[in-house]
């Protein structure tokens, strides 16, 4: 992403599923969709490493399966685990795309939407640098909402009904993005504008 401040970009999503404006790191972690006009679900989590620990460069690491183990005694829980999430935006309202919106990113793991299990099938993650407790940032807002309605706007199946937090989809077994998320926030920023 440019240095430009995330209030005064302009999202737009290609045909192949590639963000503008992002940084492109291509995660191994995915694979293609059984179909990919099956996409009408948008998972919001959180993510840092170490736990609680923000800027570090090893949530892309991780993701992209290139994270030093040995570095820090956490990794050890985490070393088998082979996950993605299509985006990562971080403290400064950065957004990193791991895997293109059209394929099958591993974010989701054991979950349920609407009755329909498997959300990884038909849903796109976004990860926000943060923890369940941690105020999420300005920038965060602004990037994740901007990021949501270029979301909505070449997916759309994707509504603000069909928005979901991790813990919603795998209840008792995640908790993120967490009371820090403003819900109320976030879903102002996505209505249209009211002209005068």
């Amino acid at each position: 992403m440019s240095s430009t401040s995330p209030s005064t970009e302009i999202f737009s999503i290609d045909d192949e599923g590639w963000l503008t404006p992002a940084r492109h790191l291509l995660s191994p972690n995915h694979n293609r969709r059984d179909d990919c006009g099956d996409i009408s679900l948008l998972v919001i989590h959180n993510i840092s490493l170490p736990p609680g620990q923000f800027g570090t460069g090893c949530i892309e690491d991780f993701f992209c399966n290139q994270l030093d183990y040995s570095s820090h005694e956490f990794f050890e829980q985490i070393q088998d685990l082979r996950v993605s999430a299509h985006f990562l935006v971080d403290r400064a309202g950065r957004i990193t795309q791991f895997v293109p919106t059209i394929a099958r990113a591993w974010h989701a793991g054991v979950s349920c939407f609407d009755g329909r299990e498997a959300c990884n099938d038909f849903s796109i993650g976004i990860e926000l640098e943060g923890t369940d407790d941690d105020p999420y940032t300005e920038d965060q807002y602004v990037a994740l909402q901007g990021l949501t309605k270029a979301l909505m706007c070449r997916h759309a199946d994707i509504t603000q009904e069909r928005i979901s937090g991790h813990s919603n989809i795998a209840p008792g077994r995640k908790t993120d993005p967490g009371p820090a998320f403003d819900w109320s926030r976030f879903r102002a920023g996505l209505r249209p504008s009211q002209g005068v």
